[in-house]
């Protein structure tokens, strides 16, 4: 079989692949996007997201031209997002771990990237559903710096990925997996490939693009890099991260960047028969509504601090210590007062998994839970509330806990019923470690060498996060370097 010929090769067809394909394709390149699942399973982890994109802004007016029409524009308070509590974040929530350069130009291009997406026929709004409270005044009061998301979530940013894709002359093949890359004298001149009735066969390009995910759907390559117990972590998004392009890359010379043992993981739905790579409910068995109320192990017991920080600076380091409790399995705890406001999307979705009771012992049993434990955890909490503080879900309101551990803003107590308890268990979304590349996506060698012909960007891309990540960085990250790497291929 004689070797296809293309320009650019992007293994990979998420939102960094596609970013990548579109920057490349509007250069005149021809471009091939090969991607792993088939074409009713594709999309990778951007598939599965709700589409929130993190990027800078100065409020509403910022974002004209951008957003859909909306008529509870008019009505909404919609801080500033500076570039300033971007990098702020970033340092935040990684601890200083993140790659500084990178970051620097994530920060900077996020918002041009966003237009040059739209320009392409990709659509975005503001996410009131999941960023922004009623004020008592009908005003809806964006918070916590992310408000900008994809038409549709992640559904809705591939079907658009994929039509821009197409319209621009970018050639799509389903059900293809890259095996290794082609190398001569050096320089990477392809991949090689098998599809899934077992023919293979070898790719020539000037570039290949590798946008191919982390390893987080290989329950030995989780035990291997982020430790014992995390093989039983329950897979978010796509079944086919399996971390094939990132060993074919380290085989073929690529350095390693970023920290490869820690992740992005959430409370996820732990009793819903199907709460693994579910396409129909997606993001839907994510549980961030934790900020309102306080969160039990299977003992019965607070473990962590439940109003630290707002929802999207804390959530994707809360799966690691849910699984690090026993059974790796825990509780949202809510009562009358907080359960309405909890996101109609994630606890209202079919089959969500929740235990209800007129008291706490009726919970309790329901859980599986001793009820004395459980009932001296709630009496401790309520009776340890700064109640002269009155409570702002949209700032950090400072009403808190003085319990251990503490909670630190958001502190309502649990006294109405009836009670809501919600199992929740770790869901794995994508590794933070990956390939060590500069900031236009070109992959270096051990030495610190560019490996020619060989690009980066999205989960692939080692540096960005460590131990935690700010709520949207991810989408962002992969169109800004995607984008860079399809501007270079």
């Amino acid at each position: 079989m004689q070797p296809d010929e293309f320009d650019v090769v992007v293994v990979g067809g998420g939102n960094a692949g596609f970013s990548a394909a579109h920057a490349a394709a509007e250069r005149g390149r021809r471009v091939l996007l090969l991607e792993k699942g088939p074409e009713e399973g594709a999309g990778g982890n951007s598939y599965y997201t709700a589409g929130a994109f993190r990027v800078v802004h100065d409020g509403l007016g910022g974002l004209a031209g951008l957003l859909d029409p909306d008529d509870r524009h008019a009505g909404t308070v919609l801080p500033a997002y500076p570039a300033a509590e971007f990098a702020a974040d970033m340092a935040k929530v990684t601890g200083g771990r993140n790659d500084k350069a990178l970051t620097e130009v994530l920060i900077a291009e996020s918002a041009r990237t966003l237009r040059w997406l739209h320009g392409k026929g990709l659509r975005f709004r503001l996410m009131y559903e999941r960023q922004a409270y009623p004020g008592g005044d009908g005003r809806q009061i964006f918070w916590g710096g992310l408000a900008v998301g994809s038409t549709g979530g992640g559904k809705g940013l591939i079907e658009q990925h994929t039509r821009a894709a197409r319209q621009a002359g970018v050639e799509l093949r389903y059900g293809v997996r890259a095996r290794e890359l082609t190398l001569d004298g050096g320089r990477v001149t392809g991949v090689t490939w098998e599809d899934a009735e077992g023919r293979g066969g070898v790719v020539r390009a000037e570039s290949v693009v590798l946008a191919a995910g982390g390893f987080e759907a290989d329950a030995g390559m989780r035990r291997e890099h982020l430790g014992e117990g995390w093989q039983r972590a329950k897979v978010r998004g796509t079944p086919y991260n399996t971390g094939d392009m990132l060993a074919a890359a380290i085989a073929a010379g690529a350095g390693t960047h970023g920290d490869w043992g820690t992740c992005h993981s959430v409370a996820w739905d732990a009793w819903h028969a199907e709460n693994e790579s579910n396409r129909e409910l997606t993001n839907r068995l994510t549980r961030g509504g934790y900020p309102l109320g306080i969160v039990v192990n299977a003992d019965g017991r607070r473990f962590l601090d439940e109003g630290a920080d707002f929802r999207n600076l804390t959530y994707a380091k809360y799966g690691a210590r849910i699984l690090a409790q026993p059974g790796g399995v825990a509780f949202q705890l809510f009562d009358a007062t907080t359960r309405p406001k909890l996101r109609v999307e994630e606890y209202d979705m079919p089959g969500a998994s929740v235990v209800t009771g007129q008291t706490i012992e009726e919970m309790a049993a329901g859980m599986g839970v001793d009820a004395a434990a459980l009932r001296g955890t709630v009496e401790e909490f309520n009776a340890s509330i700064d109640r002269s503080v009155p409570l702002d879900l949209s700032v950090l309101d400072g009403r808190a806990a003085a319990t251990t551990p503490p909670k630190s803003n958001w502190a309502i107590p649990l006294e109405v019923p009836p009670f809501y308890a919600f199992p929740v268990t770790c869901g794995i979304t994508f590794t933070f470690g990956g390939l060590h590349a500069d900031t236009h996506g070109r992959v270096l060698d051990g030495g610190g060498d560019p490996i020619p012909g060989l690009l980066v960007c999205g989960e692939m891309l080692g540096g960005l996060f460590s131990g935690n990540y700010p709520g949207g960085t991810g989408l962002t990250s992969g169109a800004v370097f995607g984008r860079r790497a399809g501007s270079l291929a």
